[in-house]
């Protein structure tokens, strides 16, 4: 707030007051004296930091009023481990987004800003978390500020390269969490987070600013989803490029490998995360006692590492007395979730490992071979014998050359 100047006499505050009243009584202010200074510029008005602790996650209810994008509250926090403090300003933040449904969400993330340069000027990286687990414990915004994000080098980077960094938490992490995980809402979760990072008063972050999306894995489809989004849902954005590596882009080809293998946590989790997303599909009907263990152990307990660890080697029947899959409402449902069907209209960097056993190639192939068909200008790289998490770090180096390129407004290349 800006410093009061010295008090004036008795003598004139007398005089102002009644003429402040007598405004007042006319309906009109009082002429300022010949000479005032110029009154300083009133300082941004803070936001409201919400409950402490755990509780700042839980939505209000109802939800207030306002668009997509506006912030609910906002607290400072940890920007991650003591090195990434001394980089940026950091702000967790809850706000306002739209569902699977359609209907409005609030949503929690993270506003990272670097502490060198001019925010004004900054450009933003939206940001999308790879699985994180579908327990409230493991909300990303979370172990940032705990600096236990297993992506902290990428989120490094940005900063030191002068980016504001965006970061959404995806939609349901709260003390009883509904996270809807791999649903297409992510994108509008994702483009709601730079939004919110623009609105936010403390970031000093411009609304003119160029913008990108970026993530691996569920990240990776949550950038697609907010480039394929983005021109109907939020044109005003200076979007330059798209970043989306290891992408989940269609759930059924996903998931068919992940039966009885060593990953088989995720597909359980992508299964939970549609029943969030859509009321009614009714996956608890379908469990049996392990299922019901299983559903209530994600509730409280399970993280990436549960995932990977707790379920190899697991199937479907070990958990449900039928495959919600034979169902047309879930049939339904995974195809309206499958990216491809809309051009990203800016340029996109793509890649992915040619023996990702995680989240199969084939189904990625697919996916770049249809946006080029759409006239994406897209880059497409592969690495070979690679794992999926390898590959979270080993593509920061191609990530990061590709969004300066964007932001310096050099052309792109397309290997369509």
């Amino acid at each position: 707030m800006p410093k009061h100047t010295a008090r004036r006499g008795r003598a004139l505050l007398a005089p102002l007051a009644a003429a402040v009243l007598l405004a007042a009584a006319l309906g009109t202010a009082p002429a300022a004296p010949a000479n005032a200074a110029p009154a300083a510029p009133a300082a941004p008005a803070a936001t409201d930091p919400g409950p402490a602790g755990d509780a700042f996650y839980t939505p209000p209810s109802p939800l207030p009023a306002g668009k997509p994008g506006d912030v609910i509250r906002a607290r400072p926090a940890k920007a991650g481990p003591p090195a990434a403090r001394d980089l940026a300003n950091a702000w967790q933040v809850m706000y306002l987004s739209t569902n699977a449904l359609g209907k409005p969400v609030a949503v929690t993330g993270m506003v990272l800003v670097p502490k060198k340069g001019d925010p004004a000027k900054a450009p933003i990286v939206g940001f999308g978390p790879g699985t994180s687990g579908p327990a409230f414990r493991c909300a990303p915004s979370k172990f940032i500020d705990e600096g236990a994000f297993y992506e902290q080098s990428a989120v490094d980077e940005m900063l030191q390269a002068g980016y504001a960094v965006a970061e959404t938490d995806y939609e349901g992490y709260h003390e009883s969490p509904t996270t809807t995980y791999v649903v297409n809402s992510m994108g509008y979760d994702l483009i709601d987070a730079v939004r919110a990072a623009q609105r936010l008063p403390e970031s000093g972050l411009s609304a003119s600013a160029q913008v990108a999306f970026r993530g691996y894995s569920q990240g990776g489809a949550a950038a697609m989803w907010a480039g394929q989004k983005q021109p109907g849902y939020a044109p005003e954005l200076k979007l330059a490029g798209v970043v989306g590596g290891g992408v989940p882009s269609d759930l059924a080809a996903v998931g068919a490998p992940l039966e009885g293998a060593k990953p088989f946590g995720f597909l359980l989790y992508s299964m939970v995360g549609m029943d969030n997303a859509y009321p009614e599909l009714k996956l608890g009907s379908y469990a049996n006692d392990a299922g019901k263990a299983m559903l209530a152990d994600f509730q409280g307990n399970v993280c990436t590492l549960e995932l990977l660890l707790n379920y190899q080697g697991k199937t479907v029947p070990d958990y449900f007395t039928s495959s919600p899959y034979g169902n047309e409402d879930w049939l339904a449902r995974v195809a309206e979730n499958t990216l491809g069907s809309d051009p990203i209209k800016v340029p996109v960097f793509q890649y992915h490992s040619t023996a990702d056993e995680i989240v199969a190639f084939g189904q990625a192939k697919e996916l770049r071979d249809a946006y080029c068909k759409l006239g994406v200008q897209e880059t497409w790289k592969t690495w070979d014998e690679i794992s999926h998490i390898t590959l979270v770090y080993r593509g920061n180096q191609d990530a990061m050359a590709f969004l300066g390129d964007r932001f310096a407004g050099k052309p792109a290349t397309s290997n369509c």
